[in-house]
């Protein structure tokens, strides 16, 4: 007996100990999943300003977030990756994707300005990305299809530490009137929460565990759709389009927003039990691109497209000595009045606000700063409109800068001859192709007039002109009236 009871008992404590280990293993089954998440990187590479661009953010995430390609991670975008500055608009956004490519995005949505070089570019940059671009609200127009011949996909199935995680995107049903509507004019644009629905419905056959969504959608009806969509058990929808700063719940919903420009980035964490099926925790936050040491390989990607951008864009126009944001009302002045300068015979020159993107930069003014100020593809088109129609289109614009026009208490005096516009005249009024295919709520212009002449001139040549006959220099700069 005396053999066999110490034996027992440690057979029975090794089993208790073995027990023991089991329940405080509490991490068996469990998954962690960080996402990282930008929107409206608008081609700015390089940064807005010093130490805050693409291979910033990357060191950044390397250092603070602890990220590595093969490791817990998704990396994702809500669209508008283009259109900005020279370095990425003069090339039609490939410098972008092969930056993007290189950080290692997982997933992204469809943004408006993704049409802004036409549907064949579109598909050549879908082509060249690592990552699916997503938008399951848009279909075509013609048979009702998906635009899965450009490459346009409604989600994406990604397995990351375990976990099946499918990402749905959407892009803004404003698309139509956000880029030039001939870009898309073969296209139609859903409303979300049916798409939404119809999609998540889909993909439970695919045995997802997380459901996210990335979409080039403002927060002001992001919030309503979480909402609306609660029964689906989304984790976490990204917007975009309006470049906020957010980080925020709605319902078991995070919401994430950048403000864009790689300035900064929003992130959220979760911890799944894959045992129980279950969302255990998350948490979120927004951060900024501050500190971040430069990954070489983004910033040998993006000194290759400086140094193409510096050869095809280095004609120096003049000498700037104060930088002028988009918005300053003397570079949109100068802007409408080259127009006018252009066409001696026309009276009015007319341009919505946000055709102007980019600072025009203190010191030597380059095309390339051009560019990026006035970076999308419109033309100036000539119409033929009466006082009446001129008031109407003001009105119904999007604060549009006006030249030819002198603002009185409360008329309108036609520059030209000091005298009222009058309905019964008819004037020649100088638009962007963009305003006059009927962007941006200017559908009116083309009901006034049907047979508008398209220049074919390049709505910033004017403003290269106008600079380069200033000749300007450190010694004396430019004056902007």
């Amino acid at each position: 007996m005396r053999s066999i009871i110490p034996t027992l008992l440690i057979t029975l404590f090794l089993a208790a100990c073995q027990q023991h280990e089991l329940a405080l293993d509490s991490s068996v089954g469990i998954r962690e999943l960080t996402v990282l998440y930008s929107n409206d990187e608008h081609g700015w590479m390089e940064g807005r300003e010093a130490s805050t661009g693409a291979a910033n953010l990357l060191g950044l995430w390397r250092q603070k977030e602890g990220y590595r390609e093969d490791g817990p991670f998704l990396l994702l975008s809500g669209g508008d990756h283009w259109t900005g500055p020279a370095i990425s608009t003069w090339f039609e956004g490939e410098g972008m994707v092969e930056v993007m490519n290189a950080m290692g995005y997982d997933a992204t949505a469809i943004g408006n300005h993704e049409f802004d070089f036409g549907l064949d570019n579109l598909e050549q940059r879908i082509a060249q990305a690592d990552y699916p671009y997503l938008a399951a609200n848009i279909q075509w127009t013609a048979n009702e299809a998906p635009p899965r011949d450009l490459g346009i996909l409604a989600s994406s199935v990604i397995t990351v530490n375990g976990l099946r995680v499918a990402v749905i995107g959407l892009s803004t049903i404003n698309t139509p009137s956000t880029t030039n509507p001939v870009n898309v004019a073969e296209l139609t644009f859903l409303d979300y929460e049916p798409v939404l629905r119809k999609t998540a419905q889909q993909l439970r056959a695919s045995d997802v565990q997380l459901t996210f969504v990335v979409a080039h959608v403002c927060m002001s009806a992001l919030r309503p759709l979480a909402d609306a969509v609660a029964d689906l058990n989304i984790s976490l929808m990204g917007g975009g389009h309006c470049n906020e700063l957010v980080a925020e719940k709605v319902g078991d919903t995070i919401l994430l927003e950048s403000n864009g420009h790689f300035r900064t980035y929003a992130r959220a964490h979760f911890k799944y039990d894959v045992n129980t099926d279950r969302l255990l925790t998350s948490n979120f936050s927004v951060e900024g691109n501050e500190y971040g040491i430069s990954d070489p390989v983004v910033e040998q990607i993006i000194s290759k497209w400086q140094a193409a951008t510096e050869s095809e864009l280095s004609v120096v126009l003049g000498f700037n000595a104060r930088e002028l944001q988009a918005t300053d009302d003397r570079l949109q002045r100068v802007v409408v009045e080259s127009w006018l300068q252009m066409d001696s015979g026309a009276d009015i020159a007319i341009n919505n606000r946000l055709a102007l993107r980019s600072p025009l930069p203190r010191g030597e003014l380059t095309l390339a700063d051009v560019v990026g100020l006035l970076p999308f593809e419109n033309t100036i088109v000539a119409v033929e409109l009466n006082g009446t129609e001129v008031l109407e289109v003001i009105a119904a614009g999007q604060n549009p800068f006006i030249a030819g026009l002198i603002r009185t208490e409360n008329d309108w005096l036609l520059r030209k001859t000091g005298r009222l516009l009058d309905s019964a005249e008819t004037y020649r009024v100088l638009v962007n192709s963009f305003m006059y295919e009927g962007g941006a709520g200017y559908g009116s212009i083309a009901e006034f007039d049907d047979a508008g002449f398209d220049t074919e001139i390049h709505y910033r040549q004017p403003l290269v002109e106008w600079l380069s006959t200033q000749s300007s220099s450190a010694d004396r700069p430019l004056v902007f009236p």
